[in-house]
C-alpha cells in the first residue's frame, strides 16, 4: 500500500568538529506510517531526529513536510507544524503532577480543570489510563511514560518521533503501548521509531532506514528480516551470540543479608529484607520496572548506601559498613545506570573519567600524584577493548553519544581484575553489536571467577547471560532461581508484582 508522502528529507548533512554526524541522508516517511530508524551508536540517529524537531540545524540538505518546505529553527515551531517527540529521558517534574507537568509542555495551556478533562479523555481513549492529579513522583517508569505520550497527543500531531520507548516497560506495557502506537498510525499519525531491540522493530514498524556512520546503508521491510540480518545490516559485519564458559561455580564471593534501607533519592524506593548470595562465576540477573528500588540496591552494593557490617559481605568478610573506595579495595566494582553525573563526570575527559574509579585497582597514582601516563595508557586501553567511538581519550564524557560513553563506563569498571562486579543497566542505549560484545565481556570475567550482579529492564539480556535469576519490585527480591525453565509469562507477571502461586496460577490460565 502506498502512503501519501509526509516527511520528506533530502540530502541532510550535519557536521561536528571531528566528526561528520550526518551525510548526505534522504528518505521519507508515508502518513500513518510506522517507519524505524536503525544504525549503530555514532550512527547519526540522534542528529537526525534533532534536526526534524528543530533542536539541531542541517548544514546541507532540505526537508519538507506535508509538501510545504521545513526548517523549524526550535521545538515550538516544529509542535506547530505537527512534529512531537517522546525523549529517551524523560522530562518530567517529580514534585509536579500529571497535568501541571503536561501544561508545561505546551505553548498555551488551558485552564487547569478543562486539562484535567482533556488529559483523562485522550488517555482514556487511547488505552493509556492517567489520573491528571497524581504526583509525577509517584508514578512508574510505565506511567511517566504516558504522561510524556499523552502530553504529545494533546497536540495531535501528524508525525510522532520516539526514542527507546520500551527500555523502562515491562513486556506488558510494551503490549499497552505497541497498541496505543497501532491506534494512532490507523488514524493516520506517522510515527518514527528508535529502538535496539530489533525483535520488537520487527513486530511493530512498516519500513526502515538504516544508517551507519552518518550514511543511509539500507531500507527495507522489518518484517522480512531476521533480527540477526537487521543487526548485521546495521554494522556491516556478521554477528555471533556470546558465548558461555561452563565451569563450576566457586566459593561465595557477595553475600547479602536482610537488607532494608531508606531511599536517599526523593520519591524514591526503600530496599525491605533483600537477600541473595553470588559465587565465583556465577552471574545473577536482576529484573524490575524502573523505579522499584534498583538505584538503591546499587547504592547499598557499591557503599554509596551503608548498611549494618554483616548485611553484606564481599569475600567472606563484613563489608556492609565499608565506603566505595574501601568496597573496592576490596575487588568490587560498579557501573551505575545514570551515565551522565553519576557513573561519569560529563565536562571532565575520557582520562580522567578513567582515573575517578581506576585509581587503586590500577595504581594510577606515584608519590601521592596522579601518574597521568599511566591513566591516559588506561583510558586507551578500555577505548580500544570496547571500540569506544571518539576521536581520543582527551575528548570530554559529554561529547561521545550515550551508547558509546556506556561502552567506555563498563569497560572502566570490567578492566580492573574485580572479584564482584555490579553493573546497572549494562547495555542501555547501545546496539546490537555493542550489547553483545559487553555480554560477552561479563560472562568472560564471570569465566575468570568474578561474580556478577546484573540489574536490567532487558529480559532478553537476562536470559542470555544470568545463571540465576530474580525480580525486584517495590524493594522487595524475590528469591533468587535458576535461569533454566523461566518463561517471559512468568518474569513478566513477577516484575509486575505476582509472586510465587499467583504466578503459576497467571501462567496455566
Amino acid at each position: 500500500m502506498t502512503r501519501p508522502e509526509l516527511l520528506k528529507i533530502e540530502g541532510i548533512s550535519k557536521s561536528y568538529p571531528g566528526v561528520r554526524a550526518n551525510d548526505d541522508v534522504s528518505f521519507a516517511v508515508g502518513e500513518g506510517e510506522v517507519h524505524a530508524l536503525l544504525g549503530e551508536n555514532g550512527a547519526g540517529k540522534s542528529t537526525l531526529v534533532k534536526m526534524i524537531y528543530g533542536l539541531v540545524r542541517p548544514d546541507e540538505g532540505k526537508m519538507t513536510f506535508r509538501g510545504a518546505p521545513y526548517t523549524p529553527g526550535k521545538p515550538g515551531e516544529a509542535r506547530a507544524s505537527g512534529v512531537a517527540m517522546v525523549f529517551q529521558h524523560f522530562s518530567l517534574f517529580e514534585a509536579l503532577n500529571v497535568a501541571e507537568n503536561v501544561a508545561l509542555g505546551m505553548e498555551n495551556p488551558p485552564p487547569m480543570r478543562e486539562l484535567a478533562a482533556r488529559i483523562r479523555a485522550v488517555s482514556e481513549e487511547y488505552g493509556l489510563p492517567l489520573d491528571p492529579a497524581r504526583m509525577v513522583g509517584d508514578l512508574s517508569a510505565g506511567e511517566r511514560q504516558r504522561v510524556e505520550i499523552i502530553r504529545c497527543l494533546l497536540q495531535d500531531p501528524k508525525l510522532l518521533i520516539m526514542d527507546e520507548p520500551t527500555s523502562v516497560l515491562t513486556p506488558q506495557e510494551v503490549e499497552i503501548l505497541f497498541r496505543t502506537l497501532r491506534q494512532l498510525s490507523a488514524e493516520g499519525t506517522a510515527i518514527l521509531y528508535i529502538s535496539h531491540k530489533l525483535e520488537e522493530i520487527r513486530a511493530l514498524c512498516d519500513e526502515a532506514t538504516i544508517l551507519r556512520r552518518g550514511k543511509v546503508v539500507a531500507t527495507c521491510t522489518p518484517r522480512e528480516k531476521t533480527a540477526r540480518e537487521l543487526a548485521e545490516m546495521m554494522v556491516g559485519a556478521s554477528l555471533s551470540p556470546p558465548e558461555r564458559h561452563p565451569g563450576e561455580k566457586g566459593e561465595v564471593v557477595l553475600g547479602v543479608t536482610d537488607l532494608s534501607a531508606p531511599s536517599p533519592i526523593p520519591f524514591g524506593t526503600s530496599l525491605k529484607g533483600v537477600s541473595f548470595t553470588v559465587a565465583r562465576g556465577e552471574v545473577l540477573g536482576i529484573a524490575g520496572v524502573a523505579g522499584n528500588g534498583q538505584d538503591e540496591l546499587l547504592l547499598a552494593l557499591s557503599g554509596e548506601l551503608r548498611s549494618g557490617p554483616d548485611k553484606v559481605r564481599i569475600g567472606g568478610h563484613a563489608a556492609g559498613d565499608l565506603g566505595p573506595a574501601e568496597r573496592r579495595k576490596a575487588g568490587l566494582v560498579a557501573a551505575p545506570e545514570d551515565r551522565y553525573g553519576h557513573a561519569a563526570a560529563p565536562d571532565m575527559s575520557l582520562i580522567e573519567n578513567a582515573f575517578l574509579t581506576g585509581a587503586l585497582r590500577r595504581g594510577l597514582t606515584k608519590n601521592g600524584f596522579i601518574d597521568w601516563a599511566a591513566t591516559k595508557t588506561f583510558a586507551e586501553e578500555v577505548i580500544a577493548t570496547y571500540d569506544v567511538r571518539t576521536p581520543g581519550s582527551h575528548v570530554a564524557a559529554r561529547a561521545l553519544s550515550g551508547g558509546n560513553l556506556q561502552k567506555f563506563l563498563i569497560g572502566r569498571e570490567l578492566d580492573q581484575t574485580p572479584e564482584v562486579i555490579v553493573i546497572n543497566q549494562p547495555t542501555w542505549g547501545v546496539d546490537a553489536a555493542a550489547a553483545a560484545a559487553i555480554r560477552q565481556a561479563i560472562l568472560n570475567r564471570a569465566a575468570e571467577g568474578a561474580g556478577v550482579v546484573v540489574i536490567s529492564q532487558d529480559l532478553d539480556e537476562l536470559l542470555e547471560i544470568a545463571d540465576q535469576f530474580a525480580v525486584l519490585n517495590e524493594g522487595r527480591l524475590t528469591k533468587p532461581r535458576p535461569v533454566q525453565g523461566l518463561t517471559i509469562d512468568e518474569i513478566g507477571l513477577m516484575m509486575g508484582g505476582a509472586h510465587g502461586m499467583e504466578v503459576a496460577h497467571h501462567v496455566e490460565a
